[in-house]
C-alpha cells in the first residue's frame, strides 16, 4: 500500500489542467482558422500560463465577430459528470462578464479528449456546493 503525498496529488493535477488549457487553446486557434478569422486566432492568450492564475479565466479566445471569450478550462480524465473545484474569483467573474464568460469542461482527457461548455449563469447548469472555507483566527483580548 502506497501513502498518500498531497504532494503529488497537487502536482498532477497541476500538470493536467496546464494539459487541458493547452489543449484548449489549440482548439479554439483550430476553430477560428475554420472560420477564417486567423486574425483572431493569433490574438488568443493563454492568461493563466502569461499572467498566471487570478484572472477568473484560463484563455483569452474571440468568437467570429470579435467578441472577447472569456474561458475557463476545468479538466478530468474522468467522466463529464466528475465534480470539480471552481474558486469565488471563477465565480465572480462568471456573474460580472456572464455575456463573454464560459466554462470548458474536458472529460476524458487520457483517451479521447472531449469539451462540453457552460455559460453563465452557473447555477442553471451546475450544482454548486461549498466544500472549503478560510478560517482566520479571531483576534483574542488579552
Amino acid at each position: 500500500m502506497s501513502k498518500f503525498d498531497p504532494v503529488e496529488r497537487d502536482f498532477r493535477n497541476r500538470q493536467l489542467g496546464r494539459a487541458g488549457e493547452e489543449f484548449v487553446v489549440g482548439v479554439e486557434r483550430l476553430r477560428l482558422i475554420a472560420e477564417d478569422r486567423k486574425d483572431l486566432a493569433n490574438k488568443i492568450r493563454w492568461v493563466a500560463m502569461e499572467d498566471g492564475d487570478g484572472a477568473g479565466f484560463d484563455i483569452l479566445s474571440f468568437d467570429h465577430t470579435g467578441q472577447e471569450r472569456l474561458i475557463e478550462v476545468k479538466t478530468t480524465n474522468g467522466a463529464a459528470q466528475t465534480p470539480f473545484f471552481i474558486t469565488r474569483n471563477e465565480l465572480a467573474v462568471a456573474q460580472e462578464r456572464s455575456t463573454h464568460w464560459q466554462l470548458y469542461r474536458v472529460h476524458l482527457f487520457a483517451q479521447t479528449p472531449k469539451i462540453f461548455t457552460v455559460k453563465a449563469p452557473l447555477e442553471s447548469a451546475l450544482r454548486l456546493d461549498p466544500q472549503t472555507w478560510r478560517a482566520t483566527p479571531a483576534a483574542t483580548s488579552q
